[in-house]
């Protein structure tokens, strides 16, 4: 297995290109019964996706998360992004992510499954967690997408903490929420896929 071996601090003294990322045309923001079906035949039809959630950030001491807020599912091509609050598609949401044949991919996420399960009754199967796989042996902490762009793609991965701890529980996200939320789940994807083909392992 390859371990990832671009510290934090070489990555921020590099002057990588800017990791392109997924553009709208290929961001679907599920709020539809029709948009709900299509992504789960394009989601179900493949061995692998990419995986993320948001959640509206807490501030107060003691306050508890009521997130997830927003689902994110990728696959090569396109990324679909389900907000929580008042979709139509929850019983695609738990049909992909409870099926045992989709690998679900990503970073950070030991949360995710309590959190799923708490809050949407999903019982969340087959992941991967590429922060704790790409770390290597013997190493402490996790490899973020960070690091994981710059030593795969040669790239550097924007992620604005703004954007990333603002409310995700809105009813209408804007542009640049939509962007980086469908980028963490696509980018996770295609570096599962760059690492796989590293290491020569069979699909």
């Amino acid at each position: 297995m390859s371990e990832v071996v671009l510290s934090r601090s070489d990555l921020a003294a590099a002057e990588l290109p800017l990791y392109p990322g997924i553009g709208l045309a290929g961001i679907t923001l599920v709020t539809s019964a029709a948009q709900a079906g299509e992504a789960r035949v394009a989601l179900m039809a493949t061995d692998a996706i990419g995986f993320d959630t948001e959640s509206k950030p807490t501030f107060l001491k003691g306050e508890v998360s009521t997130g997830p807020h927003l689902i994110q599912l990728a696959t090569d091509e396109h990324a679909y992004l389900f907000p929580v609050t008042g979709t139509p598609a929850l019983d695609v949401l738990k049909a992909v992510l409870e099926a045992p044949g989709v690998l679900k991919v990503g970073f950070g996420l030991g949360n995710d499954r309590s959190a799923l399960h708490t809050r949407l009754n999903i019982a969340l199967q087959n992941v991967l967690d590429l922060g704790e796989e790409l770390r290597g042996p013997g190493h402490r902490g996790t490899v973020g997408a960070k690091v994981a762009v710059a030593h795969y793609f040669g790239q550097k991965l924007q992620k604005s903490k703004k954007i990333g701890t603002s409310n995700w529980a809105n009813a209408r996200l804007n542009e640049r929420q939509i962007l980086y939320a469908a980028n963490d789940a696509h980018v996770a994807l295609r570096i599962y896929r760059t690492w796989r083909q590293n290491n020569d392992l069979p699909a």
